[in-house]
């Protein structure tokens, strides 16, 4: 099974086979299949949903469309491996395009924030990323106001590059983050 390790986590990518399981039978038997311990993810509203769409509409459609590259199409599971249960997920939104750019999305059990784990997730994934030569940047949007979200990007080395809105379900603005190679 691929996975990425650092001191305190286990990055594991979700192949078409898991998130089937996850979408048809729910995190419990993701969990029991991937051989960890339970972990109620705790998340507000707006992460659960996200979560959902980016399952049935992304992460299904294109870990089937692109089989051999699933890794960049994915949820990864964040694993703390102390206690051997997700804590979160991270993921890409693809192979690098014409510009040779994906971008980076990322979400941590709330039980478990405040803690570094986001930082440590985003910096593995960041780095087993731009081991591809395609890739050139790394893309990233976070809320105005969620400054814990905007502390990890600025600890793996993203800068603002802008800021743009969005009005799903709400008029809700957004920084613009970018970490080139």
């Amino acid at each position: 099974m691929i996975s990425i390790q650092t001191s305190r986590l286990k990055l594991i990518p979700l192949d078409h086979e898991m998130l089937q399981i996850w979408n048809h039978s729910g995190r419990k038997s993701l969990e029991k299949f991937l051989q960890l311990e339970p972990n109620t993810w705790e998340a507000e509203k707006f992460y659960q949903d996200e979560t959902r769409v980016a399952l049935t509409d992304f992460w299904l459609p294109m870990t089937k469309k692109y089989p051999m590259e699933f890794t960049w199409y994915t949820n990864w599971e964040i694993i703390l491996k102390e206690k051997s249960c997700s804590i979160g997920g991270i993921g890409l939104s693809g192979m690098p395009n014409n510009e040779g750019c994906t971008e980076i999305g990322y979400f941590i059990d709330q039980k478990f924030r405040g803690l570094g784990f986001a930082s440590e997730a985003v910096g593995a994934l960041k780095t087993w990323a731009f081991k591809d030569p395609d890739l050139v940047k790394i893309k990233a949007e976070t809320p105005v106001d969620n400054l814990n979200s905007q502390k990890v990007l600025q600890k793996n080395n993203f800068k603002v590059i802008g800021e743009k809105q969005i009005n799903i379900p709400e008029p809700t603005p957004l920084y613009c983050w970018e970490c080139a190679r």
